[in-house]
């Protein structure tokens, strides 16, 4: 059975610098895979890539069995695949609610959206309490929050979160944290970037570390949760 998501030797370039060097993973339904790394690993230019944001300069990426070569970003959306990006990159101006409306740009099915919004309320209430305030007004957690049931309501197939627990207090990122394995109970496939590798790891099926641009170790989330390397370098353990 096809993987939803297949990464093959992808290589990506920012002029003569080549962020990626030939990565491959894959992301079965229903699944929680993570990358980790430290900064400049190539984790963000990865989801990028997939995302349509960016063009490889080799390499393969399969969604649903389909290449995604010469597919654009905003056609990679309707294939099902959505990136809640770093720095969440919400509008501050505008409302919450028109905010995760703007996620269903390209749905016509308004019992649907209406549905979603609803849910979208449901996994976060605090957006519902306020949700026709500024999105700006919102605290750094809330924001990511809204990012994130902004990516859910394109009804994805498969979600990619980009650092969402990044300056949080501690309290914000295991609500954050929280809602991500609630979204995996639900059957949720995510592709999680996150430099909290222990919640990362403690969250994932599988996980792979990236050093520069490359995957350096693989593994189920507890195998590399419990490895020694992982724990020295990334959960900063002796």
């Amino acid at each position: 059975m096809t993987a939803l998501l297949e990464v093959e030797d992808l290589r990506v370039a920012y002029g003569k610098i080549e962020a990626v060097k030939g990565i491959s993973f894959k992301v079965e339904a229903g699944e929680v895979v993570t990358l980790i790394g430290t900064n400049g690993a190539g984790k963000t230019t990865t989801l990028r890539t997939l995302s349509g944001l960016l063009r490889p300069v080799g390499g393969q990426i399969r969604f649903n069995g389909r290449s995604l070569k010469r597919v654009p970003a905003h056609q990679i959306v309707q294939l099902g695949l959505a990136h809640s990006p770093e720095g969440r990159h919400i509008f501050p101006r505008m409302t919450i609610e028109d905010n995760l409306r703007l996620g269903a740009f390209l749905r016509n099915d308004k019992p649907g959206i209406e549905r979603d919004i609803q849910r979208a309320y449901d996994l976060f209430p605090i957006l519902g309490e306020r949700r026709k305030q500024a999105a700006g007004t919102l605290s750094g957690g809330e924001q990511q929050m809204l990012a994130m049931g902004r990516a859910l309501m394109s009804q994805p197939k498969l979600l990619m979160l980009d650092e969402p627990s990044m300056g949080l207090s501690p309290i914000m990122m295991q609500k954050i944290m929280a809602t991500i394995a609630e979204l995996k109970s639900q059957g949720t496939t995510i592709l999680l970037v996150e430099q909290n590798a222990q919640a990362a790891l403690s969250l994932a099926d599988h996980g792979h570390v990236m050093e520069v641009g490359n995957i350096a170790l693989s593994g189920t989330g507890q195998d590399l949760l419990h490895d020694e390397s992982v724990r020295k370098a990334y959960l900063g353990e002796d």
